[in-house]
Order: structure tokens, then sequence, then C-alpha cells
């Protein structure tokens, strides 16, 4: 919906809600590693991924899936190297931010060329 709140933006909300007492679960939105990553360190005890097997599914059946986890695989643990993470434990809030102004993508201002 547009104008909605994202889940990502949700997330961190919601765990501090149910205080480690449930599992919290978010399968939305999820397209690369680094959506992966992101999730789990605002909290999120598992990342779904959804639509990009069924997209892979329809498209190239089985080898298609297993194509799909292996890049995500390989995005997520990029990440990790990238933020000196060695395990999934490693992965703390303090890894991801958001753009001070509290927009996930910066406002643009065209060029005056």
């Amino acid at each position: 919906l547009d104008g909605a709140l994202a889940s990502i933006d949700a997330l961190p909300e919601v765990v501090q809600a149910v205080g480690g007492r449930v599992p919290v679960l978010i399968d939305s939105g999820v397209r690369r590693g680094t959506d992966i990553f992101k999730a789990l360190a605002l909290g999120a005890t598992a990342v779904g991924i959804g639509k990009p097997v069924f997209f892979s599914l329809a498209v190239s059946g089985e080898e298609g899936v297993r194509n799909v986890l292996r890049i995500l695989q390989r995005e997520t643990e990029a990440c990790m190297a990238i933020c000196g993470c060695a395990t999934v434990a490693d992965i703390t809030p303090n890894l991801v931010t958001r753009h001070p102004s509290g927009a996930a993508v910066a406002r643009f201002v065209r060029s005056k060329l």
C-alpha cells in the first residue's frame, strides 16, 4: 500500500514489544542478502524468502530455486564479511542505520545543468 509503513521499518518496534517472549519472523520485501542482513540486525529471529524462491521456481524450476538460494547465501555472507561478522550471532543493530532525515531514501534535487 502506498504510504504504509514498511515491515522492515516496523521491525525494531515489534522486537521491542515482544521482548524476547516469542520469535519474530519477517517475510516482506526480502530480495537480496543485504535485506536478510538488515532484518537480522534489526532483531528478526528468522527471515522468510518466499518471493525470490517462488519466482525462481516459476522460471527455472528446482535448479532456479537452488540458484537463488546460493545467490542469497553468498550475498548475505559477503555483507557479513564487509561488516566484520564471522557468525550470524555477530550481526547487531549498530551495524545498520537510517539516513539522518529518517527516510529510507534521501530526497533527490535536480541539477540545474
